[in-house]
């Protein structure tokens, strides 16, 4: 009996420890490329402005429009899936960011 009461005390222990998982992470949005693009370029306005390889089998892309802010990141798998990992509004490029007269 002590055995069992030790060894659930550890499980629970060691489950309460763990990291929570964010919200995102449990809700990803995924759907074929093509039309997450159709999507991003019809309803937001949103163009491509930077990605690159995460991963032999990912590719990360960042759209954004330069009329709302608004910007989504997603990863592209081998299969055409593409899954939506970030959102959000305000974003700024990186010649944006610098001040007049400095060269980048």
């Amino acid at each position: 009996m002590f055995k069992r009461l030790c060894s659930t005390a550890m499980i629970f222990g060691a489950a309460a420890l763990a990291p929570p998982q964010p919200a995102q992470a449990q809700a990803m949005t995924c759907l074929p490329r093509d039309a997450l693009v159709e999507r991003l370029e019809g309803r937001y306005n949103e163009h491509l402005v930077g990605g690159g390889l995460q991963s032999p089998q990912q590719l990360l892309e960042v759209w954004s429009s330069d009329d709302s802010g608004s910007f989504t990141v997603f990863v592209t798998r081998p299969n055409g899936t593409s899954c939506i990992i970030a959102t959000g509004r305000n974003w700024t490029g990186a010649a944006a960011a610098q001040p007049d007269g400095v060269a980048g």
